[in-house]
């Protein structure tokens, strides 16, 4: 965790006005094994206005840390169990964003610099003295919120101007990116394969905002949406009634045509579109002259076309002048390092079209979404976040404003006729479901109506990460 320069000034407003806003309060956990100072510290921090907890060891500490978030952790060095340096290590891997202050009862240069380079943000002197707290507290949490905005302005800048709508910054989705930027200044024509929900639309149009023509014309089409004389109408034209109709492909001119799920295309429908791309001319429906074809085609599918060629319900020639230049876009459980990032985007576009105040998902949330099948890829998290945007009646969302079947719910019973097998498989979903919403084990027991001990050998025995 980066430090600031302590000879920066420290802001104006009081602690409590800078800690709390009428929607926000900011959250403390205490770590300290004297039951005197923690109380006494607590007491003055909840006054003050802030959301407090205590721990008196490090087992304790980490136990809270494991159910909940917290801004600032302030440690004791001298733990019964453990070092507190050592704590503030294993809080930050629980949660990176939570800042640390040391306490300390010797005030040396070595403790500083031992804290500073653990990356504790400050250090403290027993006996505390209250105004310094108040002053640590209000300098720590400016800084957290200058940290946080400038790490989302890092993600933001890191992002390629000219893919500014694809969210994301994984792997797989930044050599796709890579590929996209030398394919786009082409004007090849592109086939997009992929599962359904995986954006296929998106990334047709930002080859195309990418290319040399991105200021003419994206026309879309489905290809599975229409009967075959309206399909073949709108894509080629037609002259066949009283009033003419120009069609996708003369409109477009030397602009982009998006045929998304070509796959559905008849096979009559196929040989015209081979025919316009091969001569770069077709003629409309019930027509006799032809026009020229100069637009570019991007084609999408989430069927295997060779598959279908061989099955003979897709047209060989017209299969092998897409698959030329044919990008794989990558389904979301390949890409799960985007889902934080992903949950943002959907979170600030829902908020505002619904005009609430839901800011961010909790660490919680997102660990569960990125545990998550995700057989709909991003579509289904879009849906699922615009859901719990729906749900959230505060500023953040939890588990519980998720979709059901997110949670557990509706899941299959394993492939078995063994009634033994699958009742322990139903039991082990339903455990990890109640602990998900309940991470306090104590409560969960009794939500299940088990004694605590019986919990615990079930979480051993089921093999329940917790």
């Amino acid at each position: 965790m980066p430090t600031p320069n302590e000879s920066a000034p420290a802001p104006a407003p009081s602690a409590a006005a800078s800690a709390a806003t009428p929607s926000v309060r900011r959250s403390v956990l205490i770590v300290e094994d004297e039951a005197i100072i923690r109380k006494t510290l607590a007491e003055f921090l909840t006054g003050e206005g802030f959301d407090v907890a205590q721990a008196g060891s490090m087992a304790d500490a980490l136990q809270v840390a494991r159910t909940r978030d917290f801004n600032v952790a302030i440690c004791d060095v001298q733990l019964p169990d453990g070092d507190g340096i050592v704590l503030q290590r294993r809080l930050q891997q629980i949660n990176p964003s939570v800042f640390v202050l040391i306490i300390t009862a010797y005030a040396t240069v070595e403790n500083a610099v031992e804290a500073f380079k653990a990356g504790a943000f400050d250090f403290l002197v027993k006996p505390v003295i209250y105004e310094d707290l108040n002053n640590k507290l209000r300098r720590v949490f400016q800084y957290r919120d200058l940290y946080l905005e400038n790490q989302a302005l890092r993600r933001e800048l890191a992002q390629p101007q000219k893919f500014d709508q694809i969210v994301g910054s994984s792997k797989p989705l930044q050599e796709l990116l890579a590929t996209i930027s030398k394919i786009a200044p082409t004007h090849s024509n592109v086939l997009l394969v992929g599962e359904t929900g995986t954006g296929k639309e998106l990334f047709a149009r930002a080859i195309h905002a990418a290319g040399p023509r991105k200021d003419e014309k994206f026309l879309a089409v489905n290809c599975a949406t229409r009967p075959v004389e309206q399909l073949e109408a709108e894509l080629f034209g037609s002259e066949s009634t009283g009033q003419a109709q120009l069609g996708i492909l003369r409109t477009a001119g030397t602009g982009t045509v998006f045929l998304d799920e070509i796959s559905e295309l008849p096979m009559g429908t196929q040989t015209k579109l081979l025919r316009a791309m091969e001569y770069q001319e077709s003629m409309p429906v019930g027509g006799t002259d032809t026009y020229a074809v100069t637009s570019r085609i991007i084609a999408s599918s989430s069927q295997d076309l060779l598959k279908l060629v061989g099955e003979q319900s897709f047209q060989e020639d017209l299969f092998y002048r897409l698959d030329g230049m044919k990008l794989r876009i990558p389904p979301l459980r390949e890409r799960l390092d985007d889902i934080p990032e992903l949950v943002d985007h959907f979170v600030g576009r829902h908020s505002r079209a619904m005009r609430k105040r839901v800011t961010s998902a909790n660490s919680e949330t997102i660990r569960l979404l990125m545990a998550a099948q995700w057989k709909g890829n991003v579509r289904q998290l879009d849906n699922a976040i615009e859901r719990a945007v729906i749900m959230c009646d505060k500023t953040s969302i939890e588990p519980d404003d998720l979709p059901p079947d997110l949670l557990g719910v509706g899941q299959p019973l394993p492939d078995t006729d063994d009634l033994r097998s699958a009742l322990r498989h139903y039991e082990r979903l339903h455990i990890m479901r109640v602990l998900r919403q309940c991470p306090d084990k104590r409560e969960a027991a009794k939500r299940l109506r088990l004694g605590l001990s019986s919990l615990y050998r079930k979480i051993e025995e089921l093999d329940i990460e917790t």
